[in-house]
């Protein structure tokens, strides 16, 4: 692609007022509006002083910015140029949205825990397709999948409060996350915590699972859904298994080879295992079954075995095997075969996921990193202040806009419905337009020939009559 003219004839000037970048974000924040975020806001948040002035406004500029792609806060500004004035009102400078970061408490931030939980609700009933519900009777597909997890946020400077060295290695402060998709849907966030960069994986995840559930249930069509909660071995503990249990789910996480677990996989006999489609699988015709070096098996086992008995938790040893690739001598060789042993331990119903389906299902639980590496490209790339309140806050907004932007892409649809923010945000949000007034009415130049048009235009007619 070559310029048309001489860009030495070519000549720039910054001084039309009419001009917006990010045409997208009018449907996305009439959405917003939809699903009631500056209300839910305004009526929650009980920061005082002017600092804590139109909260609702100021939180729906924070998410707007971020889904615009602002990742720290003078990116804000990226809401103030050209004509964004004549479309939205109370656009905040970025000095007056950091001041009212750093006002929250951590009160304010379960307020702002509660506002989130409830824009996704209401987010749900304007888009449907946003979760929906399993159809019944459809085996493993018919339940609704919560998966736990955290992340490290790499942070800089002596000054952020709660950084530390975690498991990772690296200085940042700790995000807990819980999602929630089906077999029909991209996962999307329904609880979050930020917490020390030093704390250990399961610190107060109990908690997390709690609202995760609450929120689950208060979708859309979930009432009365089967759920299963996720979690790799981090989370292999009574608090955590019997906060998902207490809330009516069943659960499905990596067990630690502990001395009771290897035993348990012992037992079980060599006829037990079967062979599953795995990386490199092939399926022969002749024998009707998969080649691979995968196989798994299942034993009974009841968990927490060393707790008073009431908090013992029965279910199954679902345990996959593959055998050691390590170079073996070839001077003398072993005796017998070595594997690694891969543990999951489930209270889900064999009728339901049988030992295949169960281990199949379990490993499905990546998908929520997907959803980590996804923020951390976009608001989470960093944590802006150097308070931990207003990082705090600051996670809760970047979940918000996750979720808007997950809804915007399901109602857009063709192909947007599953897409990262990434692509959304280059397809739908970042269009150029040109404000104009005509017969009393603000109308939007769009380029012609824009690729993404029908979905463009679909996700502006979900919420304005066609001109």
């Amino acid at each position: 692609m070559q310029l048309l003219h001489n860009p030495t004839a070519m000549s720039a000037s910054f001084d039309d007022p009419n001009l917006i970048s990010l045409a997208g974000l009018v449907p996305t924040m009439h959405l917003a509006d939809a699903a009631s975020l500056s209300t839910l806001a305004q009526d929650r948040l009980s920061i005082t002083g002017d600092k804590g002035a139109n909260a609702g406004a100021k939180i729906a500029s924070l998410v707007a910015g971020m889904v615009a792609g602002a990742d720290s806060i003078d990116d804000m500004d990226v809401l103030r140029h050209g004509g964004m004035r004549r479309l939205f009102d109370r656009i905040y400078a970025p000095s007056t949205l950091g001041s009212f970061l750093r006002a929250f408490t951590f009160g304010h931030v379960r307020q702002l825990d509660a506002v989130a939980s409830r824009f996704l609700v209401n987010l749900a009933r304007q888009a449907p397709h946003l979760v929906p519900p399993p159809p019944a009777g459809s085996g493993g597909n018919g339940y609704v999948f919560v998966d736990v997890d955290d992340t490290i946020i790499e942070v800089h400077g002596h000054t952020k409060q709660g950084a530390g060295f975690g498991y990772s290695g690296i200085r940042g402060l700790n995000a807990l996350l819980a999602t929630v998709t089906t077999a029909q849907s991209a996962p999307i966030i329904v609880g979050q915590r930020l917490r020390k960069g030093s704390c250990g994986s399961p610190r107060g995840a109990h908690r997390l699972i709690a609202d995760a559930m609450t929120t689950t249930r208060r979708l859309p069509g979930m009432e009365d859904k089967k759920i299963l909660v996720r979690a790799d071995s981090a989370y292999y503990g009574h608090p955590s298994v019997s906060a998902a249990l207490r809330s009516g789910a069943d659960v499905s996480v990596t067990v630690r080879m502990t001395p009771n677990v290897k035993k348990a996989i012992v037992a079980i006999p060599e006829d037990a295992w079967q062979t599953i489609q795995y990386t490199d699988a092939i399926f022969d015709e002749a024998s009707q079954s998969w080649i691979s070096l995968a196989q798994v098996a299942e034993v009974p086992f009841t968990a927490f075995t060393s707790r008073k008995k009431a908090d013992h938790v029965p279910g199954r040893l679902v345990v996959r095997r593959i055998p050691e690739l390590n170079k073996k001598d070839v001077y003398q060789p072993g005796l017998f075969d070595l594997h690694r042993f891969h543990a999951v331990f489930t209270t889900a119903d064999p009728g339901v996921l049988d030992t295949v389906a169960a281990d199949k299902t379990h490993r499905q639980h990546a998908i929520i990193e997907q959803v980590n590496a996804d923020l951390k490209a976009s608001a989470l790339a960093h944590l802006p202040s150097g308070t931990f309140t207003a990082n705090s806050a600051w996670l809760v907004c970047a979940v918000m806009a996750f979720n808007l932007t997950r809804a915007t892409g399901v109602i857009a649809a063709g192909g947007m419905a599953k897409a990262t923010t990434a692509t959304i945000r280059r397809t739908l949000m970042a269009v150029p337009a040109r404000v104009a007034r005509r017969s009393r009415r603000l109308v939007l130049h769009l380029p012609e020939g824009w690729t993404w048009q029908p979905q463009w235009q679909k996700l502006f007619d979900h919420g304005h009559s066609p001109p």
